[in-house]
């Protein structure tokens, strides 16, 4: 059974220009993602797919591969993670002359996750390595309990007078304690089988299930605050970690 790794990397973001390979504390983006992914030792290969000559050169140095280019149509701001997965698996087969089968492994981790851990990969290849699953990514608990929330409805020119609507309310006396937790995609790493990938299944569906990420290594980088709060918080998962190395 091969294993596969691919980070989608393409470089029209727009939000944060050129953020897969602006410095993050020192070297490129996704050199993080990359590194964690080598040090997991479960890969036959580390590849990188993008449409960009820069995110290229900067993946080979990191040490991944970068076999072929992402075509144009699987580059815009629309085409999904799915679609991506599936033409790197067909275009590895073609570029390496081994087409994987159905039963291989393909762990697709976006280029925006420096907080990408060896053992949570690892964790996330036994669950996907038993059979039982198609899927497996990675998930964090929302800090508060997502049945109490709410909308704010009317017209949105009259400021702050605008009335509340309970999205559920028949949970409107629940006990915070009492309510269970709800998860979100964490937006590190999605394990699948090559079947799977190359399949119409949703990711989030019957046959996934996740690995449960702290909210300390969890951050989305969509914007220059997102940013400045990651990188806040990779000094302190450092520091910490420098603590119990000491």
């Amino acid at each position: 059974m091969r294993r596969l790794a691919v980070i989608p990397a393409r470089g029209g973001s727009k939000r944060v220009p050129r953020k897969n390979v602006l410095p993050f504390l020192g070297k490129p983006m996704l050199a993080w993602p990359i590194e964690m992914l080598q040090k997991t030792q479960l890969f036959d290969r580390i590849i990188v797919t993008t449409d960009d000559d820069e995110i290229a050169a900067a993946a080979m140095a990191a040490g991944a591969d970068v076999p072929f280019r992402r075509p144009a149509t699987l580059s815009d701001d629309f085409t999904g993670t799915r679609e991506v997965i599936a033409h790197a698996i067909r275009a590895e087969g073609a570029a390496s002359g081994s087409a994987i089968s159905d039963a291989d492994l393909v762990c697709c981790v976006y280029p925006t996750a420096p907080f990408l851990e060896s053992s949570d990969i690892a964790r996330g290849a036994d669950l996907i390595a038993s059979g039982d699953w198609r899927y497996v990514l990675s998930v964090c608990a929302f800090d508060v309990p997502v049945q109490r929330a709410f909308t704010l409805e009317g017209d949105t020119t009259q400021g702050p007078v605008r009335s509340l609507k309970m999205l559920f309310p028949d949970q409107f006396q629940a006990r915070s304690q009492d309510l269970p937790p709800v998860y979100f995609d964490a937006g590190q790493f999605y394990w699948g089988t090559a079947a799977a990938w190359q399949s119409d299944e949703p990711i989030f569906g019957p046959q996934s299930t996740a690995v449960v990420l702290p909210a300390e290594r969890v951050q989305d980088i969509d914007t220059p605050r997102d940013w400045e709060v990651a990188e806040a918080k990779m000094r302190a998962v450092l520091t910490n970690k420098a603590k119990f190395t000491a």
